[in-house]
């Protein structure tokens, strides 16, 4: 079976439009750009995150926020936090305020033992002399689990927090408005919850996610994008990871559908991978002018089974269709974790090949910067 099969039978059928989401990848290794490295011997970073006196902050998952200032790694850590680094688990995402230069924010979210539950928890600390301090839990009791914990969070052009968790491998919680599990959330920067929100008094913007791990809004559209992880095991009832389109209050379909089904109850896909496995985690939009006009514009995904950076073009003028997607630099960097464009017009990625499924390499784990060829 190759690209996309399982979709192409619903084409074929005339269920689903040749235009849907089941996209024939191209491996391309792209000769315009350079990749740097920034910093090594990491240990399973997650998220990343830029501060505008020009500090990268960046959580490494057995709990420590380290900070690289001037392009050299911190030797101390800006905070280490408690938390249950179990298969998964661990400390995952990571937001800087939208008025960090004011407060000194930042929103981190990860997973903790209490008893024999694992639970994740989004919390706020606050950047004094340095360091990390004064820890603040705004949201708990997320549902935990060594697998499928969801974990990224990001503030989107509104001002509001957004929150992916997943499923804490609990696949019917999705579907369970009461949980927080297998949903993205949205809250105020105080964790409260915003009176706009499709439900009442709830955070959960929308539900039956199986574990998304990106979230990246369109620069010009503002539309938001999540990437998420498909369903394992052995086809036909694998894989299927999906790019999608987050409306609030709509139901994304699992456990009841995964990837392209033309199911009208539940909202497909626009992208997804077949039989093909990528594991998508952290995902980007590029606005920046640095990088060559065929990056411009573009939807990227940092892939860990799939280890490759994904670049997804969308389709003109509705931009919420794809037109073309592109796996670049196939096993090159090993698992690709998080990818985030910075103040400085560059892409950054992080590999995470000493997280248990890697097979780690000379420095690994490491930061890394895409930069033109010039």
């Amino acid at each position: 079976m190759g690209w996309c099969a399982g979709v192409l039978a619903f084409v074929i059928l005339g269920a689903l439009p040749p235009s849907s989401g089941c996209v024939k990848p191209e491996n391309t290794s792209p000769e315009d750009v350079r990749v740097d490295v920034v910093a090594s011997g990491l240990q399973i970073p997650w998220a990343i995150d830029f501060a505008p006196d020009g500090r990268l902050f960046l959580t490494e998952r057995p709990g420590r926020i380290r900070v690289i200032r001037d392009g050299e790694l911190q030797s101390e850590p800006w905070a280490q936090i408690p938390v249950a680094h179990e298969g998964e688990g661990g400390l995952l995402g990571l937001a800087l305020d939208p008025n960090f230069a004011e407060n000194g924010f930042v929103y981190v979210y990860y997973t903790y033992r209490e008893g024999t539950r694992l639970w994740n928890r989004v919390a706020r600390l606050t950047d004094r002399e340095g360091r990390g301090e004064d820890l603040v839990v705004l949201l708990d009791r997320i549902p935990g689990s060594t697998i499928h914990n969801g974990g990224r969070i990001r503030f989107g052009p509104d001002g509001k927090l957004y929150i992916t968790t997943g499923d804490a491998n609990v696949p019917t919680s999705a579907q369970d408005l009461a949980s927080l599990a297998g949903k993205i959330l949205r809250l105020n920067p105080d964790g409260s919850i915003p009176t706009d929100n499709p439900f009442p008094n709830s955070p959960v913007w929308s539900y039956g996610h199986r574990n998304p791990q990106g979230l990246a809004w369109h620069p010009v559209t503002g539309t938001l994008f999540s990437t998420e992880h498909g369903p394992s095991g052995l086809p036909p009832n694998c894989c299927h990871d999906e790019v999608n389109v987050i409306e609030p209050g709509q139901n994304y379909g699992w456990p009841s559908v995964f990837g392209i089904r033309g199911d009208p109850r539940f909202v497909d896909p626009i992208l997804e991978s077949g039989l093909d496995t990528w594991a998508p985690s952290g995902a980007a939009f590029y606005s920046g002018d640095q990088l060559p006009e065929s990056w411009r514009g573009r939807f990227f995904f940092a892939a860990l089974r799939g280890q490759h950076l994904g670049r997804v073009t969308l389709r003109s003028p509705d931009l919420r269709s794809v037109e073309r997607f592109e796996k670049l630099f196939v096993g090159e960097f090993g698992r690709l974790r998080d990818v985030v464009q910075g103040p400085d017009g560059f892409l950054y990625v992080t590999t995470s090949n000493r997280d248990g499924r890697g097979i780690p390499r000379s420095g690994d784990d490491r930061l890394l910067r895409i930069a033109p060829v010039r």
